[in-house]
């Protein structure tokens, strides 16, 4: 027999289905709106370097390098280089001048321009705030700065060099008379909103690497966090990892009388332009030891668990062929048989930088130089083969 609702049963219904519906809305929506940043700082960890440099097989690897090294110190190899494998360090070594009109050597404590290096810590401080569920990589940058005036751009978009920004360090020149006064972030970011440089292509298409998706991150963190870009990475980044000697130079403030100067090839020094105040695509100075800390803190999971880390390192671009791809914050090179390593080269002024990451033998390689000099592009693959007794691998990559 059918059982008949009364009129005041189903109203009652109705009116249940309505609330749920409601509610679950309600969640939807909060849900999607991360909640304001307040974690405390990830304990400071182990950071004293330990170091295995004695036995005959080491000792070879000591003078192999020594030898090497002298002829790049010869070509004009100006800075420091730090070889790590499974933790220790095996090698590290000084050249030149930190500040030639000073005397100053090149020493452990004297910071260098990192360069591009720099888009390694911003892309890890992104991802920090997105394991943290602060913010969401597959949102829109609008979700989060509402001036950004492209809607079809997400963070990921950004983290991957597939946004079709144009890059500033190009088109802000066309906006801006002078050109060699510092701009901050945010200027940059209140120029694209006023000015809206066409997009290079629609995003997601494609792979270009450009250093505008860099600093939009760097202020994405800021408004996330509402913390200066610099203060958030001293506190969330570099004091937990033991990173004394690493800090973001800021035009405005001057040096530390302690880091390096960029340099052109003849000892001419590298003047500030606008492109000196925006932080996040560069500006990071550290040294190679501070540098091991944070290659080490990966394998540790310091900051990132393994889940966040290998989204970092999963290949973004396959419209071309290839064993180069790019991650989120690292670039890489991706061979048939899976191994793969991470890096990122660096270029800013005098400064070119290297930094190379075979995780599956956590082996590593560090070059830092304030002097201008490509060759440092060529250093990672001699340097492998000689600590590894093999002939010189092809397909690293000799550019920035």
């Amino acid at each position: 027999m059918r059982r008949i609702l009364s009129a005041q049963t189903l109203t009652s219904f109705l009116t249940v289905i309505i609330l749920i519906a409601c509610h679950s809305k309600t969640d939807k929506v909060a849900a999607k709106t991360p909640p304001r940043f307040h974690d405390a700082p990830t304990a400071a960890a182990n950071t004293q370097l330990s170091y295995d440099t004695l036995g005959a097989e080491r000792q070879r690897v000591i003078r192999e390098l020594d030898a090497y090294y002298e002829t790049q110190a010869r070509a004009g190899f100006n800075g420091s280089v730090l070889v790590g494998y499974k933790g220790n360090v095996i090698y590290e070594r000084y050249f030149g001048f930190a500040n030639r009109e000073r005397g100053l050597k090149s020493n452990p404590n004297s910071g260098c321009q990192l360069a591009s290096i720099s888009k390694t810590f911003t892309g890890a401080a992104i991802l920090y705030l997105y394991q943290r569920k602060y913010l969401d990589i597959n949102e829109p940058v609008q979700h989060y700065l509402k001036e950004f005036p492209y809607p079809g751009i997400t963070i990921k978009c950004l983290l991957n060099h597939r946004s079709g920004l144009p890059d500033y360090t190009k088109w802000v020149e066309h906006y801006k008379k002078d050109t060699r006064t510092p701009i901050s972030n945010e200027e940059m970011i209140q120029m694209m909103a006023r000015y809206k440089p066409a997009l290079e292509f629609r995003p997601n298409t494609r792979f270009k690497y450009c250093n505008t998706n860099y600093a939009v991150l760097a202020y994405l963190i800021q408004e996330v966090t509402e913390m200066k870009y610099p203060d958030f990475m001293q506190r969330y980044i570099f004091g937990p990892l033991g990173m004394s000697h690493t800090f973001i130079y800021n035009p405005w403030q001057g040096m530390p009388s302690n880091a390096t100067i960029s340099y052109k090839y003849n000892w001419a020094r590298e003047p500030d332009m606008f492109a000196d105040g925006v932080w996040g695509d560069k500006g990071i100075y550290s040294t190679v030891e501070d540098m091991y800390r944070w290659d080490q803190s990966f394998y540790h999971n310091t900051l990132l668990d393994n889940s966040t880390i290998e989204l970092a390192y999963g290949p973004c671009s396959f419209e071309k062929p290839g064993v180069k791809n790019y991650g989120l914050g690292w670039r890489m090179l991706c061979f048939p048989n899976g191994n793969k390593i991470i890096y990122h080269n660096g270029w800013w002024h005098g400064n070119n930088t290297s930094f190379y990451r075979f995780i599956r033998d956590n082996f590593t390689i560090i070059v830092l130089g304030n002097k201008h000099n490509n060759g440092i592009y060529h250093q990672a693959p001699r340097v492998y083969s000689i600590v590894k007794g093999i002939p010189e691998m092809s397909g690293f990559d000799t550019e920035d």
